[in-house]
């Protein structure tokens, strides 16, 4: 026999995939279906995920963190109202710790609006608000004499760099991985759902029966004895 045409073989293939597929979507249990789907929806309806808020969170802390830290550093040299008359109103890049605080307070409108309150799905923001710290901490380190003024010299701008690296870190391996993952597994149970429901009920064995044979028809396929 002469084998049978790519083509076919392959239309052969495709039809038997997809009908190993409509038995598995027919397999599943449409109860579990709806509870999958009605989670999935409920999730949507809070209107942001349970790691996007951790993310919002932290953010939230990291302005919070920075500015315990600058008014601790406030309080320290010389009293909050002398000090922070001094760094604010007489501000000097070289010497001065409000710059840092008014970088967290950047950063927290920045990523609470994009992620919060747009709920943006890419990383552009964070991207924005990491570069800036970055370069704005990296010249500041360099340029200022922040390293004479004591321990805070060093505190404030290793934390705040640190703070604005795992916010990146953050949203770019579990925020954004995790939603889009969620995503996809509500679609493929919808998709699988709506499959579902176009195919009719199974017929189960008990639809199948062959009925008993009459003594009459036995006797008819007995073959007979040749004298």
């Amino acid at each position: 026999m002469n084998p049978l045409p790519q083509n076919m073989e392959n239309a052969l293939t495709g039809s038997q995939s997809s009908h190993a597929s409509l038995r598995d979507v027919h397999s599943i249990n449409p109860t579990q279906l709806m509870a999958r789907i009605e989670s999935y929806e409920g999730r949507e309806k809070k209107g942001i995920s349970d790691v996007r808020r951790t993310f919002c969170l932290f953010v939230t802390f990291d302005l919070l963190f920075v500015t315990l830290l600058w008014i601790i550093e406030l309080n320290v040299n010389g009293g909050i109202e002398n000090t922070l008359e001094k760094e604010v109103v007489q501000y000097d890049y070289y010497s001065s710790y409000f710059d840092i605080f008014l970088l967290a307070v950047f950063r927290f409108k920045v990523l609470i609006l994009a992620y919060a309150v747009c709920r943006l799905r890419h990383w552009w923001a964070i991207a924005l608000t990491t570069a800036v710290t970055s370069a704005f901490l990296l010249a500041k380190v360099i340029l200022s004499k922040l390293f004479s003024q004591g321990a805070f010299g060093y505190v404030l701008p290793i934390i705040s760099f640190i703070l604005a690296w795992i916010e990146t870190w953050f949203l770019d391996f579990k925020v954004l991985p995790q939603e889009a993952e969620e995503e996809n597994r509500l679609l493929i149970v919808q998709d699988a759902s709506e499959r579902a429901a176009l195919i009719p009920g199974g017929l189960s064995d008990g639809q199948f029966y062959s009925p008993p044979e009459s003594e009459a028809e036995m006797r008819k396929l007995r073959p007979r004895k040749v004298n």
